[in-house]
């Protein structure tokens, strides 16, 4: 399934809702429709955010399974939308932590050498993370503010996962199960500023702190399993336009570490919470800096409009102003 965090043009109540061919079946209404009509009380006491639904993930799941292929298309528009005509939200709006890893190999690589580094073995025993804003997400088609003080300011190409349930110290032969779904992820940010930190050692930090862009749908493991090969890898195409053409083309296979992997670490000595995001890092050519402003135009300006996709997750698009 795919889920849908969002607004009508006319209510400034936040939704939840799943994809359907062209409208996003709101599961609220959906629900009220089911119990009104049918008598069918199943449903009714289904979270109405995400969010919160994914505290109790397997139980809210199977129902959200059962929904789907409950209610009668034919009678569509008493509960759904047109998702051209909604405010698309972030998955989570506002999730209890954003942990974004570095676990291409290739971008690592070309990161490190623009510093005149080698690869660090290290990075290859132990998948790595910072901490970014978890108060600054944005959806699908949002205006994304040029940060103040910026010079450079870039995209990055990247997936994330969201935790459903949580947990603690999970081992990654069973961190399958609180992976709640997948989405895209665009990491925003501003070169010269990272540039500053980073030789102090502590990572990103204003250069990664104004904005974060997610989605458009949180889409559930099952609608992408069949594209995990026998490797073991997902094997989906990642592509990013700036204003109509093509910058970044990669893949999900080159993710060096996995998501159960990054699971486990995060999760040592802690608990993961419901809502969460894990991003894998940035794709092999999926930012200006590793392909170099020179070869992309120069860096993001005021205007530009940014163009993530992944195969079977969708479109993430987002306008600077």
């Amino acid at each position: 399934m795919k889920f849908v965090t969002f607004k009508t043009q006319e209510a400034k109540e936040t939704r939840f809702g799943f994809k359907s061919s062209e409208r996003i079946i709101d599961i609220g209404l959906v629900a009220k429709w089911l119990h009104e009509k049918n008598n069918d009380d199943r449903f009714i006491n289904i979270p109405t955010s995400l969010h919160k639904a994914l505290e109790n993930w397997d139980e809210n799941f199977n129902l959200l399974k059962i929904l789907e292929s409950s209610y009668l298309k034919e009678d569509q528009n008493s509960y759904s939308f047109k998702e051209s005509e909604l405010i698309i939200l972030p998955p989570i709006i506002n999730p209890p932590a954003f942990r974004d890893f570095y676990a291409f190999e290739q971008h690592v690589k070309a990161a490190r050498k623009l510093r005149n580094l080698e690869m660090h073995p290290d990075w290859y025993k132990i998948p790595i993370f910072y901490f970014s804003n978890p108060n600054c997400c944005f959806g699908h088609g949002e205006n994304i503010p040029y940060p103040n003080n910026t010079t450079e300011l870039d995209f990055e190409l990247e997936f994330a996962v969201i935790i459903g349930n949580g947990g603690s110290n999970l081992r990654s032969n069973e961190a399958g199960k609180v992976i709640a779904g997948y989405t895209i992820l665009n990491d925003w940010s501003s070169r010269n500023l990272q540039r500053d930190e980073m030789p102090m050692s502590l990572g990103p930090a204003k250069g990664k702190d104004f904005a974060s862009s997610f989605g458009p749908y949180m889409v559930t493991p099952d609608e992408i399993e069949s594209a995990r090969k026998k490797d073991g890898k997902l094997h989906l195409q990642m592509t990013c336009h700036v204003n109509g053409e093509k910058i970044s083309d990669g893949n999900t296979n080159d993710l060096y570490h996995s998501f159960e992997t990054m699971i486990e670490r995060a999760s040592m000595n802690t608990k993961l919470m419901p809502g969460e995001y894990i991003g894998s890092g940035t794709v092999g050519t999926g930012c200006i800096l590793e392909l170099r402003p020179e070869n992309t135009g120069g860096w993001l300006n005021k205007g530009d409009v940014v163009t993530l996709e992944i195969e079977r997750l969708g479109i993430l698009e987002n306008k600077i102003v």
